[in-house]
């Protein structure tokens, strides 16, 4: 069954790439595959907050950007990203830096509103490589057991 939802995803994930833009469509193919393979590790409540991990970390890796990150910057970003959408102020920049290679970046949270039943956040990630800013734009949403999983 596993085996048939894994493939089942992926190839939604492939045919829904083959409508968005390259950049756009790599995040979302990203988190889609990201969450899939964070979904076979844990168990239990361990295992659901494996898959959220595993879809932002896959926006991130899908992303153009991510092709520049090592483990620790997504690490960094990624917690950057659960702080901004969870307690930061609406427009007020959450800093991560990688002081092991000098990357840094910052995830600046728009004001939450209302989709359906749930709470979100759009949001904007700049990463600086060598000083240059790159930049991500997404949607994350509050699941009903108050975590957070990027939509967009």
């Amino acid at each position: 069954m596993k085996k048939v939802l894994l493939v089942t995803a992926l190839a939604a994930s492939v045919a829904f790439v083959g409508c968005e833009s390259n950049q756009e469509g790599g995040t979302v193919a990203g988190a889609v595959v990201g969450g899939i393979i964070g979904n076979q590790f844990g168990s239990g409540g361990g295992r659901v907050a494996a898959t959220i991990a595993g879809a932002v970390v896959g926006g991130i890796v899908g992303n153009e950007i991510g092709r520049k990150l090592d483990a620790r910057d997504r690490q960094l970003a990624r917690e950057a990203e659960y702080d901004a959408w969870e307690r930061g102020e609406p427009n007020r920049p959450v800093r991560w830096r990688n002081p092991d290679n000098g990357r840094y970046g910052e995830v600046i949270p728009e004001p939450r509103y209302r989709r359906g039943a749930q709470d979100c956040r759009d949001f904007v990630h700049k990463v600086y490589i060598d000083g240059r800013p790159q930049t991500m734009r997404g949607t994350a949403c509050r699941n009903p057991d108050g975590t957070w999983t990027q939509v967009g």
